[in-house]
């Protein structure tokens, strides 16, 4: 039996968070602000989808970097790397539909098939997609690269669903709400297999933040609540930023 000191160790060799209720909000904010800041770079500051995806690109590589070398977790740099890889996630999407003329109905199987490979070749190499078992670099590459492709994928379900089949956001927020709902039932009452909840959860949070995200910033021609995206990124980013210091400071107090 393992005592309270191993578990603690255990936890803190491990380079991801526990998926509590924080972990979820703010998960679900920086889908948000992955729709959101992209729109804004890409449309608001006339920077096009090249030259956004470059530049995210380029960020994401460098706060994968550091989060990779870092020893332990630490809120700051895993939720920086979260944020940027939802920007990027957005934006690699984003490059296939307009750049490319690639349908949203492609470019979600596309990711589907992707995201199932990952899956499929980390359990082959490590026997578990445990997030409680990211103590290794070459799980945590494996945890990262799922990571992308669940982004993409939801941005592409997402689209397909609100824009592609007309739904509109606030029913495509509806529609993937309801299914995290209904992972969170199967789960507590009638005991889903937890890595499998995450999972599906974990993907599901992503179409359900960008058509959140939508909703609140898009015009209200184009049916959304004509937030704008800079406000909306902003409220987002101020929540993710308290709730990280919040998440630093309690962190800190269990290591002394």
């Amino acid at each position: 039996m393992s005592t309270n000191s191993d578990q603690t160790t255990l936890s803190l060799m491990n380079k991801v968070p526990e998926a509590t209720i924080l972990f979820w909000i703010i998960k679900i904010m920086a889908t948000t602000v992955g729709e959101t800041a992209a729109d804004y770079l890409n449309f608001n500051l006339h920077l096009g989808l090249t030259v956004t995806t470059a530049i995210m690109g380029v960020l994401l590589l460098i706060s994968l970097f550091a989060q990779i070398r870092s020893r332990r977790y630490i809120p700051a740099i895993y939720w920086i790397a979260v944020v940027f890889i939802s920007v990027f996630g957005t934006l690699v999407t984003d490059n296939l539909v307009d750049n490319f003329g690639v349908a949203l109905q492609t470019t979600t199987i596309v990711f589907s098939i992707a995201m199932i490979a990952t899956f499929a070749t980390w359990y082959a190499s490590e026997k578990t997609l445990s997030i409680h078992s990211i103590n290794t670099t070459r799980r945590e590459l494996f945890y990262w690269a799922a990571i992308l492709f669940t982004f993409a994928l939801g941005t592409a379900s997402g689209d397909l669903v609100a824009e592609g089949l007309h739904l509109g956001y606030a029913v495509s927020a509806l529609i993937f709400g309801a299914l995290i709902g209904l992972v969170a039932i199967a789960y507590y009452f009638f005991k889903l297999n937890s890595v499998a909840a995450f999972w599906i959860a974990y993907v599901l949070t992503r179409p359900f933040g960008a058509s959140c995200g939508d909703l609140l910033s898009q015009s209200r021609d184009d049916g959304g609540l004509g937030f704008g995206t800079v406000a909306t990124s902003l409220v987002f980013l101020g929540v993710i930023l308290g709730l990280v210091l919040y998440l630093s400071i309690n962190r800190n107090k269990r290591i002394t």
